[in-house]
């Protein structure tokens, strides 16, 4: 249990702004975001008794899926009206930078240097219009003090302006 709590957190604080990457290109409202990653293939399915007690512990847990994690982001509309990325949640240690944007397309790098991330990474992705994007990350370092080299693929579609009672992302703006 300790160990999938672990490659959750991880994979959740890596996704941070999987959220808001292509932000600026972004409808707000409710979107359905897909992360794919290594981490997740080699990772033993949780028992309902397990995802019970994750859930009362506080970790939102998303569906999993096809292979992945599916969850729903709330994508307010200063969030989306911002033509950065979003920073990540100071707790997590890490910072976007060199972020660029040309057209449809984005990048950026990752640098981790919390109590629990360490480590650096690239983000590539794409936008096709402003209900759909898709992005690859690849992270190398350590999480929770054991090594990580993370793949991760990661799309996400608009469903509605409405998000319904999920909250907005817990991601900041870059200061």
């Amino acid at each position: 249990m300790r160990r999938t709590t672990i490659v959750f957190s991880a994979l959740l604080a890596l996704s941070v702004s999987g959220a808001g990457l292509a932000a600026g290109a972004m409808k707000p409202g409710l979107w359905e975001m897909t992360m794919k990653s290594d981490a997740m293939k080699a990772m033993p399915a949780l028992s309902p008794q397990q995802m019970e007690q994750m859930r009362k512990a506080g970790v939102n847990m998303p569906q999993m899926q096809g292979g992945g994690m599916v969850t729903k982001v709330c994508i307010s509309k200063e969030m989306a009206e911002r033509d950065q990325p979003p920073a990540a949640r100071e707790e997590s240690g890490c910072q976007m930078k060199n972020y660029k944007r040309s057209g449809n397309t984005y990048s950026m790098e990752m640098a981790c240097d919390g109590p629990n991330m360490k480590g650096t990474g690239t983000v590539k992705g794409s936008y096709e219009g402003d209900s759909r994007f898709s992005s690859t990350y690849d992270f190398k370092g350590t999480s929770h003090g054991k090594p990580v080299n993370q793949h991760q693929e990661t799309s996400g579609k608009w469903l509605s302006a409405d998000c319904g009672n999920v909250k907005p992302a817990a991601v900041s703006a870059k200061k």
